[in-house]
């Protein structure tokens, strides 16, 4: 029976999905697909035992848990390349999708990537970690890897135009049939803008409110947020600022020790250290402005949950960022404390111009829809699928 008069069965690897926005998106895509209104008929993804209890239940989905999907990175490399192949085959798959971005080089079935992740494709934002670092090994060993997987899959997806023309500008070579399906955001992030405050109605009982959420890594600039911040605040600006994320390796001690420094009661440079996800949305609708200072991102999903909740917003102006915020935006270079500075003394004194950037980043955030995802995302595999055996 050919595919066009049958359903589709997608194999999908999520062996190196384990936490963070790589699952987020899994389980959001699953959640939001269409299983009955499509030709979608049967999932099976190959993942880890805990990855796999926070998949959706549903009749449809069959997670596959087996010995190297929970091993360690080599363990899951072996497993991936010369285990997988083998099972698709057994389970009767018509598509193997990897969201992660890595592929078998030998698969039965044609196979669908994605790119999520811009570091292992901007050297320079990898040597942020320094020239002999175990992270710039590891994105070498990822552009390679990714790369390879790009230029041999029958289908890619890009989330923003910034990261296709990047890719394909630095590999030359990776398949013809791409899709641009961005990621979406949840309902409960979005809230229409509040009225705002006057500067000269904030006070240090009362201060300007900034949130910057991110892990904190040296591309983010956190470091740089800090120090513009706590200059504003020996100008007299009476301003707060709240550092949400978790901290890694020796640049989140840096940055820890730099707030202690600045201001060692911690009374307007506050961190929280990591938030659950679930929690994030009530800590972006307490905050009066949303910073964005990271220089490397694929598709800056943070700075959409900014734009979502009603905030006005003072970004990077590097990477996909102003692609996503467009005139919605104040921008900013991340290196540069006196440019942070400047944007955010600009987006604090004026809250005319807040209110004009806050209403018009909350409309722009309605763009991004699950929904949309999930329903482009198994269009476009299907499509790939019926291109590979002739179906159109």
């Amino acid at each position: 029976m050919s595919l066009s008069r049958r359903k589709l069965h997608i194999g999908i690897d999520a062996s190196n999905i384990r936490s963070g926005g790589g699952l987020t998106h899994l389980v959001r895509l699953l959640n939001a697909a269409d299983q009955d209104g499509t030709s979608l008929a049967r999932v099976t993804i190959w993942t880890s035992s805990r990855t796999a209890q926070q998949l959706p239940r549903h009749a449809w989905i069959t997670p596959v848990t087996p010995a190297w999907c929970n091993g360690g990175l080599l363990h899951q490399a072996i497993g991936q390349q010369y285990h997988l192949p083998r099972e698709l085959k057994i389970a009767g798959c018509h598509v193997l999708f990897s969201p992660g971005g890595t592929l078998p080089w030998q698969c039965p079935v044609p196979t669908v990537t994605m790119s999520q992740n811009m570091l292992p494709f901007e050297p320079l934002q990898a040597d942020l970690f320094g020239r002999w670092s175990l992270m710039r090994l590891k994105m070498q060993l990822l552009r390679y890897s990714q790369g390879a997987s790009f230029s041999r899959a029958q289908g890619l997806i890009f989330l923003t135009n910034y990261a296709r023309n990047a890719i394909e500008g630095l590999l030359k070579t990776v398949t013809p049939r791409t899709a641009l399906i961005p990621h979406g955001i949840e309902e409960r992030f979005k809230r229409a803008p509040r009225p705002q405050r006057r500067l000269e109605d904030c006070s240090e009982a009362r201060p300007f409110r900034v949130i910057y959420v991110s892990i904190l890594m040296p591309y983010k600039h956190q470091i740089e947020v800090a120090q513009a911040i706590a200059a504003l605040q020996k100008q007299g600006m009476p301003i707060e600022a709240n550092f949400i994320g978790a901290p890694w390796g020796q640049y989140g001690k840096t940055f820890q020790q730099l707030l202690r420094k600045l201001d060692p009661e911690a009374r307007m440079l506050k961190y929280t250290g990591h938030a659950p996800f679930e929690k994030l949305h009530e800590l972006y609708h307490e905050a009066d402005a949303f910073v964005f200072a990271s220089s490397c991102e694929n598709l800056p999903n943070i700075l959409i949950e900014g734009m979502a909740a009603g905030l006005p917003i003072a970004c990077s102006n590097l990477g996909p960022m102003p692609e996503v915020l467009g005139d919605a935006g104040t921008y900013f270079d991340p290196s540069s404390v006196a440019s942070i500075t400047h944007a955010l003394q600009q987006l604090a004194e004026d809250h005319a111009m807040r209110a004009k950037l806050a209403q018009a980043a909350w409309q722009k955030a309605h763009a991004y829809s699950w929904k949309t995802c999930a329903n482009d995302t198994f269009e476009f595999i299907e499509h790939v699928v019926r291109q590979h055996e002739g179906g159109f």
